[in-house]
């Protein structure tokens, strides 16, 4: 059986294994496939393994032993899954393997704005402290977490543990959510409307996949009914948020800051507006990149291989 990874690198760039695969077949990994490429590579293929690299109609079409798709991410758009599912081919995606690593870099986000640590840092290096004729000093303004009101958008897996971290500081936790469960033994929490989110939280944080309806859910709209000294977190998925709208925001101080570890277009363009705004953070995807968080992801891809070659393929998505 011949395996092909079309877009290896990110999910292990060295410190992990494909060994295990080749149990199953010859197995060719590459780092990076150009679309131009996809075909060429995967003509012979009976699996294709996928994280970024697109597989629609016409890849699809031009690989005719194609049995099965195994993806690196749990996000599932990169594939055309009704096309694959016409075929009956499944295509199996990694769920929730990064819950507890995007909820940790949500936090390290609020701690950056309420701490401004690397602020002072690198105030301290730079002789600022040496040259003080106090035992201490801060340049802006210091906060707790605890009383604020954290709005999370979308209440899965990943916004559950958001709002069980929230617990521990005494937040109060406002959500939206497309399906409202049971959460009475949750202190401090509360369902409600976006607009009432928008307009009571302290700092936003979005979880919500991305569909039809939550694209460009964070519009000029939405911010507009945001406090001013609001803060907003995007750990979802980039076109949840309208760039061009975020980036007016936060440069007329209709916001008071942003934190993104995902964008519209990834890597961004160079006119990318959010680039360069006012007091706005953005880290490179990194949330599910600790080294525990790929390897979890391995060991799920590898559930994936072991499922289907027993013919009871499981994390089907289409």
């Amino acid at each position: 059986m011949k395996i092909v990874i079309l877009d290896g690198i990110t999910t292990n760039p060295g410190d992990l294994s494909w060994d295990w695969m080749r149990t199953y077949g010859e197995v060719t990994a590459y780092d990076r496939t150009p679309k131009e490429k996809i075909i060429e590579r995967c003509r012979d293929a009976e699996i294709v393994v996928t994280n970024k690299t697109p597989l629609g109609r016409k890849e699809i079409d031009g690989m005719p032993k194609l049995r099965f798709v195994a993806l690196l991410s749990t996000g599932f758009n990169i594939a055309d899954g009704a096309y694959l599912r016409e075929k009956g081919i499944p295509l199996s995606n990694i769920p929730a393997y990064s819950t507890g690593a995007v909820a940790q870099l949500v936090f390290a986000f609020l701690t950056a704005f309420t701490n401004a640590v690397q602020l002072h840092s690198d105030a301290v290096h730079a002789g600022e402290w040496t040259n003080c004729p106090d035992f201490c000093f801060w340049k802006t303004p210091l906060a707790e977490l605890g009383g604020k009101t954290l709005g999370i958008v979308g209440f899965g897996k990943i916004g559950q543990k958001v709002a069980d971290i929230a617990a521990c500081f005494d937040m109060r936790v406002l959500a939206v959510s497309g399906h409202e469960t049971d959460q009475t033994h949750r202190a401090n929490f509360a369902w409600t409307t976006l607009d009432e989110l928008a307009a009571q939280s302290d700092f936003i944080t979005l979880h919500c996949p991305l569909n039809a309806n939550t694209q460009g859910l964070v519009n000029a709209d939405f911010l507009a009914k945001c406090k001013p000294s609001a803060y907003l977190i995007n750990t979802s998925r980039g076109p949840v948020v309208e760039d061009a709208a975020l980036a007016h925001a936060l440069n007329t101080d209709r916001l008071a800051g942003a934190a993104l570890d995902v964008l519209t277009t990834e890597p961004p363009r160079a006119d990318n507006p959010l680039l360069h705004a006012k007091n706005c953070l953005i880290t490179p995807h990194i949330a599910w990149a600790a080294y525990e968080t790929r390897e979890r992801l391995m060991h799920i891809l590898q559930d994936n291989f072991r499922a289907f070659m027993d013919g009871h393929p499981i994390h089907v998505v289409n």
